[in-house]
């Protein structure tokens, strides 16, 4: 114990984080997937892995897709070996690869899912040194907000899934802290690797190039750093370039890191969806297997659907902000009204319910005050650029609960330093009576947001922790 405590504070929690998530990987190491966009990772990962380039619906999978899902496939032509596609992004599936060329096929979720506990594990650290370099004065809640993300469930529970946040959340994070001390430091090297960390970033999903072009704006004209960002855009578009002109000769046009913009669009603006993630609604444009043929087709029919409703559009893109910033319950949801658990006593179902969904609400909470009352420099206000720009294309385009599990450690570095500083922020409050409004109207918002949220769902809540509720079998 004594060696234990000898070891640095990151090397320590890092450990603990680990232990956590492996907990869940080694109770299940014969989990299977879904078919879902686990089996679309999968896929490529294998893919990849056999050399046959970055393809998916070979003829197997597609059979046995076909044995769940009634489809009739659109395609010109089709290769019983795979089609090259360009819908998803290639780093995650990249990522997959090595790790099934290194384990063999037998074992290859359970490997993966092991990788991915260490990479979810050293999101704690990285949350600590975000925090250091953001409030250098404020070791204890850098703390803080470090064992926040060590014991956060839904990050505990997350390295099970084939799911591109297992690789993103921590290249976004580390890619914010070598920026951070890159502006500190305005070296060279800083730059190179905040540009090749966020170009890997961009490579896994594709949402997070705005805040690389705004960043980029950021250093040159806020901060005065134009050698730093001039290598850092350099980098990242050196990183980016040669998937986007893989892309493009594909389909013999301009196409960037994902072709999937027109099917999300569908999503989102579809009559009889909600603007967020509907399944039935998501197999509309499955048998299109050409991308480029199906986003030209999703982004069509989004833009007649906002034409002849503009006012619900609108309605819809607010709507998605209050889904981005939902309650984390639709997983439990989802495996417990369809048997994966059995059934659980009311009582610790309504305990698990509070276990998955309290943490976001006191980190939520605490860095909405946060960002309303902390003194940001011009350094900090990265983080907030990386909050702003991050949240905006997932209200025009599609958000889901788990998209905010990106932003995270930033939040859980502002949740720390208020909470580490309650004190002095509330006489801050007491003394500007306009950031004090400001802190009030953002918790507001946020606790209207999950009340509406469990007002609009309290049906199915009452069937989820009523007697039969885990044979329910609501949709994902």
């Amino acid at each position: 114990m004594n060696k234990l405590r000898a070891l640095p504070f990151s090397t320590r929690i890092f450990l603990l984080a680990l232990a956590l998530r492996l907990i869940p990987v080694l109770l299940t190491i014969d989990l299977p997937i879904g078919l879902d966009d686990m089996f679309q990772y999968d896929m490529l990962g294998r893919s990849l892995a056999s050399g046959n380039g970055f393809r998916w619906y070979a003829q197997d999978d597609l059979d046995l897709v076909r044995q769940y899902i009634d489809f009739e496939l659109v395609a010109e032509e089709y290769n019983p070996a795979g089609v090259l596609t360009s819908f998803r992004a290639p780093a995650y599936p990249a990522f997959l690869a090595l790790i099934y060329a290194i384990s063999g096929m037998q074992w290859r979720f359970f490997a993966a899912r092991l990788v991915q506990a260490v990479l979810g594990a050293a999101l704690a650290p990285l949350t600590y040194l975000l925090g250091r370099q953001l409030f250098p004065k404020a070791d204890k809640g850098a703390r803080w907000a470090g064992w926040a993300i060590a014991i956060y469930p839904m990050l505990l529970v997350y390295p099970l899934a084939l799911a591109t946040e297992n690789l993103f959340i921590p290249l976004v994070a580390a890619g914010l802290l070598a920026l951070l001390r890159a502006v500190e430091s305005k070296g060279d090297r800083g730059y190179l690797l905040a540009g090749a960390l966020f170009g890997l970033a961009t490579l896994t999903r594709s949402v997070i190039f705005g805040f690389v072009g705004l960043a980029v704006l950021w250093l040159w004209f806020a901060l005065k750093q134009r050698r730093g960002a001039l290598l850092f855009g350099m980098v990242v578009l050196a990183v980016i370039t040669p998937w986007v002109v893989r892309n493009s000769l594909l389909h013999e046009r301009f196409t960037f890191i994902e072709s999937s913009a027109g099917y999300n669009l569908y999503m989102a603006y579809h009559p009889e969806g909600n603007g967020g993630f509907q399944f039935g609604i998501s197999l509309d444009l499955l048998p299109y297997l050409d991308d480029a043929q199906r986003d030209d087709i999703g982004r069509q029919a989004a833009i007649r659907f906002i034409r002849e409703d503009p006012g619900r559009a609108l309605l819809l893109t607010a709507r998605r902000v209050g889904y981005f910033f939902g309650l984390e319950r639709r997983e439990m949801s989802y495996f417990y009204s369809n048997g994966f658990f059995g059934a659980i006593p009311q009582t610790a179902l309504i305990g698990l319910f509070g276990v998955l969904t309290l943490p976001f609400v006191v980190i939520g909470s605490l860095s909405a005050a946060g960002v309303a009352l902390i003194q940001w420099d011009k350094t900090r206000g990265l983080a907030l650029l990386l909050i702003g720009s991050y949240l905006l294309p997932h209200a025009i385009i599609l958000a889901e609960p788990r998209f905010h599990l990106t932003l995270m450690p930033v939040l859980a570095a502002v949740a720390g330093q208020a909470w580490s500083e309650r004190s002095a922020l509330w006489a801050r409050a007491k003394a500007n009576r306009g950031r004090l409004w400001l802190a009030v109207l953002l918790l507001a918002l946020l606790w209207f947001n999950w009340g509406m949220e469990l007002w609009r769902d309290a049906d199915k809540l009452v069937v989820l922790f009523g007697p039969d509720g885990w044979r329910a079998g609501f949709d994902y």
